[in-house]
């Protein structure tokens, strides 16, 4: 089962820091029904995969309005290609969160669901313990890049050999933007970002959009899901989960390239949490089991209004 992504109620820009953050606005905020608001992944990625959460705009009940949005340096948003690797920062992308939040006048009442880097972005800004939010999805990602790279070494091993040997010259020699290496990428994720070949438009525009300005993946990320050697490699918020006062879902794939391992401090370590497992998905599980995915973040939010 697909989703139709529904249409913008309104969209619009916001000023923040050099630029403008971009967002668009599904159903009515004045509604009275608790808002979502979706981070994405990356760092660097855009909203684009995602759009199938505007699902949650349209169910049998009382409609939830979501809202989407680029992060500064990607998307719609302001691109800043030239500016100092230094400037990219988990601060940076917090900020911004506050300054939409603000903006649309949601600060005192609002859900927030992150995906992969989004996730974790989500969790730095639950462990301040902002006053609006009500409850927390943590969708496919890691309590620590640390643990992150430990599930890739894992999922690595299985590959076929001339994979990961072609993966571990090219990461070696400095020439990760070779297409022999982009090729040899694309067996891991087929197998572990999103198991649909060929991906849905959606998360094909998202990876083009990546492609074209990697400028924030390639600063704070790598070259890859699984080389992770940007200003994240020893990012973690593990001991400062227990800070998080709201209730939280964690959701992960079976074949998720945020294996167990990286996903296991937010169940054990946040008071409130539950753990939902999505066994025919990997990275995706939004797209990759739509219909399921929906239903069990909605019947979550819904324990919230």
């Amino acid at each position: 089962m697909t989703y139709e992504i529904l249409p913008a109620a309104r969209a619009g820009r916001v000023p923040f820091a050099d630029g403008e953050t971009w967002y668009r606005v599904t159903g009515d905020l004045e509604s009275g029904v608790t808002p979502l608001v979706v981070a994405h992944g990356g760092p660097g990625a855009t909203h684009q995969y995602l759009l199938s959460l505007t699902a949650f705009a349209d169910l049998d009940g009382p409609a939830r309005p979501v809202i989407h949005y680029d992060q500064l340096g990607c998307g719609n948003s302001t691109h800043l290609p030239d500016a100092d690797p230094s400037y990219w920062t988990v601060e940076l992308f917090l900020d911004e969160l506050d300054n939409l939040l603000y903006h649309l006048g949601i600060a005192d009442n609002y859900h927030l669901l992150g995906q992969s880097w989004g996730g974790m972005l989500a969790a730095e800004h639950a462990v301040r313990r902002p006053g609006g939010l009500k409850r927390l999805v943590i969708s496919n990602s890691p309590a620590s890049m640390p643990l992150w790279s430990e599930a890739a070494s894992l999922l690595r091993a299985e590959l076929p050999p001339e994979v990961d040997d072609t993966l571990r010259t090219h990461e070696e020699a400095g020439t990760t933007d070779s297409p022999e290496y982009a090729a040899a990428m694309k067996v891991f994720y087929d197998r572990h970002v999103c198991r649909i070949v060929s991906n849905p438009p959606a998360v094909a525009s998202a990876f083009a959009a990546l492609d074209a300005n990697p400028t924030v993946y390639h600063t704070m990320n790598g070259p890859s899901e699984f080389h992770v050697v940007g200003s994240l490699k020893e990012w973690s918020v593990v001991d400062r989960l227990p800070e998080i006062d709201v209730p939280v879902l964690v959701i992960s794939g079976a074949y998720d390239e945020a294996q167990p391992v990286c996903v296991v401090p937010y169940a054990k370590l946040i008071p409130d949490a539950r753990w939902e497992v999505f066994e025919d998905s990997s990275h995706l599980p939004n797209v990759e089991e739509p219909a399921r995915y929906v239903a069990v973040v909605e019947s979550f939010l819904r324990g919230g209004s």
